[in-house]
Formats: structure tokens, sequence, C-alpha cells
């Protein structure tokens, strides 16, 4: 058998089964240790009565007798019992079925031998007659007696109906309950995807079951621990910048006031190359550190971004084909975005160099940007495990000035935005790096 996934599904199918366990056990009892001996009581008295009825009408004179007989529908056949009415079976049938057995097993045994009984049924609408055969003068002669209320199913249809309404009521209690008790499940869940996200939510309230309330203050200590952490990583790297930064900036002016003209300008060209390095990796330090969390989102057009971009690398040599799709307007984080697309751009310059190529294009919920290269360098699959900070592929070696952060920067400005960054093979040959972004506004 295979068990719901959700907890709540689970919960709900065990307090079902529970309940219906416990009415079962509960009918039994019922109908073994109540209506049982209750039906046998009533036989026993209802024998008595027959037995004197009987003893009654034989002491009668035979003409007095057989008008007492008349009144009573006597009749010297016997009874022929009515087909039963087709139709499926239902729980009060099966009870009255029951209840009718033991009255009869109850009420032969308590009567002689020579007074055999039967029970004609009729349509389910039709009155059930009980036939006993009795000695009237001498001669036997069936006759039908009216029925006790305790022979009969009388009181059980309001005990079923009202079992089945309190085993209702227990499941849709315990279903609320259980609601109630997910909710708070349901925002750690979405909290933590958050998290994983790169986004920080609101502390999740406390004031709930002891359990999840313990859990919640739990992961509300680890997203402050975590906030803190962040915090403490910008400033960190925001002081070694700033204190790396002057000494640089007094060696590149000391240099100028000490190299007299006509030096060596292949040294002096190597050294201005290396401070740039240095200062490049700075910025990359500075860009991951950062990634937009404080920028505020607002609406803007991704195209335009796209052009600009495109305009100012081929300012620079590089010209990039662009396939701009209609794309709704959208809120993002301008400088964030800004610095997504350069990486991917500037991965495509320098890894792919050919075939330079960027697209837009949305559907109904996500707006999407490719940057594309015809290079034949490092694949998808292998790009996909680069999204880790400090991680730098095999044809990275050769490049200078690189830490390894520029595609998990773009991975942590993309989960911000609420989206995510894949690489696959272009058609044609080559490489896309896809980034998708939500049309809804960035948290």
């Amino acid at each position: 058998m295979r068990l719901p996934r959700s907890l709540l599904a689970r919960n709900i199918a065990l307090l079902v089964a529970l309940v219906a366990v416990t009415q079962a056990c509960s009918l039994t009892v019922l109908l073994h240790y109540m209506q049982r001996p209750r039906i046998e009581r009533a036989a026993i008295i209802f024998a008595d009565y027959v037995k004197t009825l009987d003893s009654v009408l034989a002491a009668l004179p035979p003409a007095e007798a057989q008008a007492v007989t008349a009144r009573l529908g006597a009749q010297t056949a016997d009874p022929v019992p009515a087909p039963p009415a087709d139709g499926a079976a239902s729980p009060l049938r099966l009870f009255r079925t029951y209840q009718r057995d033991v009255f009869l097993h109850a009420l032969r045994r308590d009567l002689p031998p020579d007074m055999p009984v039967r029970w004609q049924i009729g349509a389910p609408d039709a009155e059930e007659r009980l036939w006993i055969r009795v000695h009237v003068a001498g001669t036997p002669a069936w006759i039908s007696l009216p029925m006790t209320a305790d022979a009969r199913a009388s009181g059980i249809l309001a005990a079923l109906a009202l079992s089945t309404a309190l085993a209702m009521l227990a499941a849709l209690t315990g279903y609320l309950i259980q609601r109630h008790l997910n909710r708070p499940l349901q925002d750690l869940a979405r909290a933590a995807r958050d998290v994983c996200g790169g986004e920080m939510p609101a502390p999740l309230p406390t004031d709930g079951p002891t359990e999840i309330a313990q859990v919640s203050a739990a992961f509300n200590q680890m997203t402050d621990a975590l906030r803190q952490a962040e915090a403490s990583r910008a400033l960190m790297l925001a002081g070694i910048s700033h204190d790396i930064r002057t000494p640089l900036t007094k060696l590149r002016l000391a240099m100028a006031m000490a190299m007299p003209r006509g030096s060596d300008d292949a040294f002096v060209a190597a050294t201005e190359s290396y401070l740039d390095q240095i200062d490049t990796i700075l910025q990359q330090f500075m860009d991951y550190a950062g990634s937009g969390e404080r920028e505020p989102p607002q609406p803007g057009d991704l195209n335009a971004l796209v052009r600009q971009l495109s305009s100012d690398f081929a300012g620079l040599g590089h010209s990039f084909e662009l396939s701009i799709g209609n794309l709704p307007p959208l809120d993002y984080r301008p400088v964030s975005l800004m610095r997504l697309l350069m990486n991917l751009m500037q991965n495509a310059v320098v890894y792919g160099r050919t075939g330079l190529a960027v697209r837009t294009w949305a559907d109904a919920e996500t707006a999407y940007v490719a940057v594309c290269d015809r290079g034949d360098g490092i694949g998808a699959q292998q790009l996909e495990q680069l999204k880790a900070p400090f991680a730098r592929g095999d044809n990275a070696r050769g490049h200078s000035g690189g830490t390894g952060l520029g595609l998990a920067i773009v991975e942590r400005i993309a989960r911000l935005h609420g989206g995510s960054l894949q690489f696959r093979p272009r058609d044609g040959g080559g490489l896309e790096a896809v980034v998708a972004l939500p049309l809804r506004p960035a948290a």
C-alpha cells in the first residue's frame, strides 16, 4: 500500500482509519453487549405471552377459540414467505436482519418444539409479520402476532446517524488542527527556499505549538547569524579593499614620479598591468560581497539595458549580434543586473571569442536573456560546476586577473531576482548562458 506523501494527508488518513476502527468497535459492543441482551429479553417475554395465549386457546370451547383466532387472522395453511425486494443491502437492512435472526433464535429456544415460528418479510415498505403455530381446540393453526419494538430496528437509525456525524466531526476537527499545525511548517519551508535563493526572510512567528515554535526560533537564530556573517564579510572585504587600494594608489604615484622620461616602457607597462589586475581582483571581491542586496528594485526596460551594454562592447571592438524580443516591463536592480550581463558578455568575449550574440524573449511568467558564443572551450555541464565561488576551469588558467568569482556573482544576482542561470549547448555549436527572470516584482 502506498502512503500519501504529505504529512497532512497521512495524518488525516490515520485519523479517518482510527475513527472507522473506533466506530466499528463501538458498533460491535453496542450489538453484542447491549442490543443482543435486549432482544433476547424481549424474545423471552414474547415467548411467555405466546405460551399463555396457546394455553388459553387450548382451554376455550371450540367456537370461542375459533372466534378469537379469526380475529387474529388465523389460517391452517403454512404461511409462504414473500420474496424480499431486490436492491443493494443497506446498513439498516443488515442490522434488521441481524436483529430478526437473534430474536427468532431466542424465541424458538423458549417455545415448545410443536410451536414453530416463521417471519414473513415482504417489500421494504410492507409490514413484517410473525407467524406462530398454536393449538386451537386440538387443531394447529397459524396466527400472526404484532411485533414489539425491541424486535425491530427502532432507534438504531438515529444511533447510526449520530455515530456517523460524530465521526465526520472528529475527522473535520482533526483536519483543521492539522492544517493549523502545517501552516508554520509551510512558512518554514518557504523561508528556507528564500534563504537558499539569497534572500533574508522576515522572522518567523514563534507563538505556535512548542515544538514548532522551537524550530521557528532556531531558524530565526540561524538567519540572524547568516545576516550578521554577511554583513561582517562585506565590511571585511570593504576594509581590505580600502587598505590595499590606498598603498596601490601611492605606488602608482611613486612610480610616476620616480621613473624618469625615456625609461623602460615595457617595464612600466607590465607594472601598470599588474596593478590593474590587482585592482580588478579587488573589485571582483567587492562585487561578490555586495551582489546588490541593498539596491532596491525598480521598473525598467531590460531590452534597453541589453542595447546599452552591446553598444559599450562594440566601442571596445567586440560586436554582439542582437535578437531582441518583446519584453514587458519588469522590476529589477539596475546596477546588479548590469553587472550580471557584463560578466556574461565579458566571459563570451574572453572564452568564446566568435559568434557573439545576445537574444531576449519572454513567455507568460518569465523573461529570458541569453548570451551566446561560438567558442569550443568548456562545456555547459562543466560550467554548471563553476558557479561555485573560486572555481576556475582549465581554459581560465592562461587568463590573468580572474578570481573564479564571475559566475558565482552572476548566479547570486540571478537568484536575488528570483531567477536562475543555466548553460546549454547552442544550436550550430558553441554555448549560451540563459538567465531567467520572473515577471513578478523582485523581492
